[in-house]
């Protein structure tokens, strides 16, 4: 073979390598877009299947408490049972819908309770949800004859919008823990409503929501706690 055979066979092997080369490359490179469009796909699939998020207001808004937990003296009525001491049971049913002690003191549901309490008795809304009582009352027995005898409208009384009763000396923390006990209920699923800021911030501290309602369960307080609920292991301020 002469020396212009062999250079022409080796220019030729040369070109032929390059020429493999180049498709292997080309080959690696339409590989590679047809991932990343592939890819690309996927990422597009499953974005379309992600629910956009809810705005916590959004969520409250739609959100009612499974339990709904009042203390009596002060938060639903006014005086406070020690403050009758000297009088008490039996009551008196006054024409404008408060009652008389035996001594002639007056005692009188606060703000908005009883169209507060007709309305988680009456209205369908609040099937679903349990309400309840938490106190410390000084005298249950008066507690309970108050509950019977006021009138929260339609023929009810307080003590038929309730469905289950904790009245008894302890921390509000057991009486809570009852009810969570006695009903399946979680406490984050619950509302605590109390005029007493120490029964607040104790029973938030076991997760529930709490609104401290210093002039009784007027209609703002009642609104404001609403629609800040859920506030699991929070003390909601009237106002803010």
């Amino acid at each position: 073979m002469s020396t212009e055979t062999k250079y022409l066979k080796i220019l030729l092997m040369r070109k032929q390598g390059h020429r493999e080369t180049e498709l292997k490359m080309r080959l690696f490179v339409s590989i590679l877009l047809m991932a990343q469009a592939s890819h690309g796909f996927q990422r597009d699939l499953r974005r379309s299947h992600v629910l956009p998020r809810r705005s916590m207001a959004d969520v409250r808004a739609s959100a009612l408490p499974k339990a709904v937990v009042f203390d009596l003296d002060g938060c639903l009525w006014y005086p406070d049972m020690y403050m009758l001491w000297g009088g008490g049971a039996p009551f008196t049913e006054g024409g404008s819908g408060e009652l008389t002690d035996r001594a002639g003191q007056r005692v009188q549901m606060l703000g908005a309770v009883p169209e507060i309490l007709h309305e988680l008795k009456t209205n369908p809304k609040w099937s679903g949800t349990v309400v309840a009582v938490a106190s410390c009352t000084d005298e249950p027995s008066w507690a309970q004859e108050c509950m019977r005898k006021f009138n929260i409208g339609g023929g009810f009384s307080i003590k038929d919008a309730m469905q289950v009763e904790e009245i008894w000396k302890s921390n509000k923390q057991d009486h809570l823990r009852n009810i969570a006990d006695r009903t399946g209920i979680a406490l984050e699923d619950m509302i605590f409503l109390d005029n007493e800021r120490w029964n607040c911030d104790c029973v938030a501290a076991i997760g529930v929501t709490v609104a401290y309602v210093p002039d009784g369960v007027t209609a703002s307080a009642w609104s404001n706690a609403l629609g800040q609920f859920p506030s699991p292991g929070t003390v909601i301020l009237e106002g803010y």
